[in-house]
């Protein structure tokens, strides 16, 4: 049944967890879920997918939810693991939608298997930051974790392990508004839709829901080195960013475009981090599949 949750056995140990939306019968694209959040937030997608005939396929990261943690886990760890969800559904090739924090799990899949991989499309997406000289460009809150890993990294893990109770808790509908408060108006008047919020939210909720580790392990990938450079990313690229992303700056998003050799870049006027996939996502989903 289209997004309830599927579980596959990997070969070496553990489980992946997944939805599907869209249409079980299109062309498969599977999608790389922001941070932190979860296999749901691919419910965005729900609606155009269908209308398109795409099938999205969403999984959640190791530690992630109902995925097993692996510890130790690098970004150049997840394209086996879509070779092997890939194998389990019996897809050959498939292309790649990657979100905010979804986007370096999808240059590496670019990267390591551009036999599987026809497409990828990057959206609000997050830059190689242990590669930023200068960090200006990120938001706030993540220079300030950024800041505090590198100076005491005991602080930031236990930080996050205390910070799992609330982050679990489901937010009454009576407070939305006041987080909404703190976003900019192009991203709060779309979140004001009960649906778009909860795939944002309830997904990022979810996340912690197996451990703390999990969320921890994909924050540290962010901030290490990918494994590879954008130059080689050969595989065909459609890069979308909001002129009004606050999480990460567009100047950033050109400077990645700048250095991807196969790359469609989509500067869009008026969109913010979250409202660009939201509005624009059947848009995107045509360019990407087209």
């Amino acid at each position: 049944m289209k997004g309830e949750a599927r579980i596959f056995q990997r070969e070496k140990g553990g489980v992946v967890a997944f939805n599907e939306y869209g249409d079980p019968q299109g062309a498969p694209v599977i999608f790389c879920h922001g941070w932190p959040s979860s296999r749901t937030m691919a419910e965005l997608t729900d609606e155009a997918a269908e209308k398109l005939g795409v099938r999205i396929i969403s999984p959640d990261r190791p530690g992630i939810r109902d995925s097993t943690f692996h510890p130790g886990r690098t970004l150049l760890d997840w394209p086996p693991l879509l070779i092997e969800l890939a194998d389990h559904l019996r897809i050959d090739r498939f292309r790649i939608l990657g979100i905010s924090g979804g986007a370096p799990y999808a240059y590496a899949a670019a990267w390591v298997i551009p036999e599987k991989v026809k497409a990828i499309a990057v959206v609000s997406g997050a830059p190689p930051i242990a590669e930023l000289e200068d960090r200006s460009g990120l938001l706030n809150f993540y220079n300030r974790i950024l800041d505090l890993r590198e100076s005491s990294p005991g602080l930031v893990r236990a930080l996050f392990h205390v910070a799992r109770p609330f982050a679990r808790v489901k937010l009454p509908i009576r407070i939305r508004p006041l987080l909404l408060k703190v976003l900019q108006p192009c991203d709060a008047n779309v979140l004001r839709d009960s649906k778009s919020f909860e795939a944002c939210f309830e997904s990022a909720r979810q996340a912690w829901r197996a451990s703390a580790a999990g969320v921890m392990a994909d924050a540290d990938i962010y901030a290490e080195p990918w494994g590879f450079r954008l130059e080689d990313v050969h595989v065909p690229v459609r890069l979308w960013h909001g002129k009004k992303d606050r999480t990460f700056a567009f100047r950033l998003a050109e400077q990645i475009a700048a250095r991807l050799p196969n790359c469609e870049f989509h500067l869009v006027d008026d969109a913010g981090h979250y409202s660009l996939p939201i509005r624009h996502i059947e848009e995107i989903l045509r360019d990407l599949i087209e």
